[in-house]
C-alpha cells in the first residue's frame, strides 16, 4: 500500500512540474516533455505487461548445508522470444530452518537472453528447509508498474539443515536401560539355542557366508572353523535382539512453524545421539521414520558411519503437519522400542498403546511435559547430554 501511494506521489510532482515547465517556463520544450513522458511510459507498460508469460526463473543450491553455515544459492532469470524486457524483480524467500531473506534483486534482461545471481542465506536451525525465488515482478523501465509473474516459478529446492549430534556416555541412564535389555535378550537367545545343535555342532539357525558390515557378534565361530569361512546366522534372527528407534516429527496444522522448527531439531539431535551412542558400542538397532511418499522406512544401523548418512535421509524428507509416524508399521517384535516424538500429547499414548504392551516401551519427548498420559518411561535430553526421566 505505502508503495503503490509512493508511486501515485511521484507521478502526480512530476506531473505538476512538467504543468509548470510548460505553461510558465519553455512552452515548446514542455510539449517536447510531455509527449515523451507519454509515449515512454506506454512502451514501459507493454514490456513489462509482456514479460509475464516470457520470463523462465529457476533456483538451484546445494541439498545440504551445516547449521551456522551459508548456503550458496543461484538464480537464474531466461526470457523467451526477443521482445526486450524491462525489469524483473526477484525477492527470494527460505523457511523457518533459515534467517529472514530481505533483500530484493533487480535484472534488466533487455538485450541479454539469460542472467543469474547468487546469494548466500544462513542456516539458523537443524531439520528439512526450503529455499524459493519468492515474489518475482516484471517492472516497467521508469520503475511505476509491475506485474506479479504467474508462469515459469520455479518450485522450492528442499534443503536439509544438518545439526551437531550430541556425544552421549555410555553412563546415560537411557543408554544402560537398552543396552542392559539388548544383552539380556542376546544371552537368552543363545541358551535357548545351544541345545539345538546339530551333528555339525551348529545352532539351529539358518546361515549364510559373511559379508562386510555384517555384526561380528552374530558370526557362528564353530560352524566358520568348520566350513574354513565365516558364517553368521542370518539377519531374521538378529531382528529379535534389535532394539527399535523411532522418530516421530509431528507438526499440528495450527503450529507456529518458526517454534516447532526448533522443536523438532531439538527431538532429531535427541534420536541420533542415541543411535549413535548404541551403534558405537556395537550394539545395531533398526531406525523407523516417515520416509515421505514411500511411507514409513525402517533400517537397520550396525555401522557407526552410517548414522550420518540416515541423518540426511531424515533431513531430505518434509515435515507434512498433521501427519505422526505409522505406528502400526513399527512391529512388535523387538526387545525395545524407543520412540522420539515432538508431541507426546493428543492421541499419542493411544496409537503407541501396542508398543508398550509387546515391548519395552520408552518415549523421549523434547522437555519436560506432563501431556503424556500413557505408561512408558518419559524422557527427555537435558543441556548436558543426559537422559532425564520425566
Amino acid at each position: 500500500m505505502i508503495r503503490k501511494l509512493g508511486t501515485l506521489l511521484s507521478v502526480a510532482a512530476i506531473a505538476y512540474l512538467l504543468y509548470i515547465f510548460t505553461f510558465y517556463i519553455q512552452g515548446e520544450m514542455g510539449i517536447v516533455l510531455i509527449f515523451f513522458l507519454i509515449i515512454a511510459p506506454l512502451f514501459s507498460l507493454a514490456a513489462a505487461f509482456a514479460a509475464r508469460n516470457r520470463a523462465i526463473v529457476t533456483i538451484d543450491s546445494d541439498a545440504y548445508v551445516k547449521k551456522g553455515s551459508e548456503l550458496e544459492v543461484t538464480v537464474t532469470v531466461e526470457k523467451k522470444g526477443k521482445f526486450p524486457f524491462a525489469i524483473i524483480e526477484i525477492q527470494p524467500d527460505a523457511s523457518e530452518v533459515f534467517e529472514p531473506c530481505k533483500k530484493r534483486y533487480r535484472l534488466s534482461m533487455l538485450f541479454a537472453d539469460r542472467k543469474e545471481f547468487r546469494y548466500n542465506v544462513r542456516a539458523a536451525v537443524g531439520g528439512n528447509g526450503e529455499i524459493s525465488a519468492g515474489n518475482i515482478y516484471s517492472c516497467g523501465f521508469l520503475g511505476f508498474l509491475r506485474f506479479r509473474i504467474k508462469t515459469g516459478i520455479p518450485e522450492p529446492v528442499s534443503v536439509g539443515v544438518i545439526p551437531e549430534i550430541p556425544d552421549i556416555e555410555a553412563s546415560s541412564q537411557l543408554f544402560r536401560k537398552l543396552a542392559d535389555i539388548v544383552m539380556t535378550t542376546d544371552n537368552d537367545e543363545d541358551n535357548d539355542t545351544s541345545m539345538m545343535f546339530s551333528a555339525n555342532s551348529a545352532p539351529g539357525y539358518e546361515h549364510r557366508e559373511y559379508v562386510q558390515g555384517a555384526p561380528l557378534k552374530r558370526v557362528n565361530w564353530k560352524l566358520s572353523s568348520k566350513k574354513d569361512k565365516l558364517m553368521v546366522r542370518l539377519d531374521e534372527a538378529v531382528a529379535s535382539v534389535q532394539p527399535l528407534i523411532a522418530l516421530d516429527l509431528f507438526r499440528s496444522k495450527d503450529a507456529v512453524p518458526s517454534e516447532t522448527v526448533r522443536i523438532e531439531e531439538k527431538i532429531i539431535c535427541s534420536v541420533f545421539g542415541l543411535v549413535k551412542a548404541l551403534v558405537k558400542q556395537g550394539i545395531a538397532c533398526n531406525f523407523a521414520y516417515n520416509g515421505g511418499g514411500d511411507g514409513v522406512v525402517i533400517e537397520s544401523v550396525e555401522h557407526p558411519d552410517y548414522t550420518d548418512a540416515l541423518l540426511l535421509k531424515v533431513l531430505a524428507v518434509k515435515v507434512v503437519p498433521g501427519l505422526r509416524l505409522d505406528m502400526t508399521k513399527l512391529g512388535a517384535d523387538v526387545c525395545a522400542c524407543v520412540v522420539a516424538t515432538t508431541y507426546p500429547g493428543g492421541d499419542f499414548a493411544e496409537i503407541t498403546s501396542g508398543l508398550s504392551r509387546n515391548a519395552e516401551f520408552s518415549v523421549i519427548a523434547p522437555d519436560v511435559t506432563d501431556t503424556y498420559k500413557g505408561g512408558a518411561d518419559l524422557w527427555y535430553l537435558d543441556e548436558d547430554n543426559n537422559y532425564k526421566l520425566v
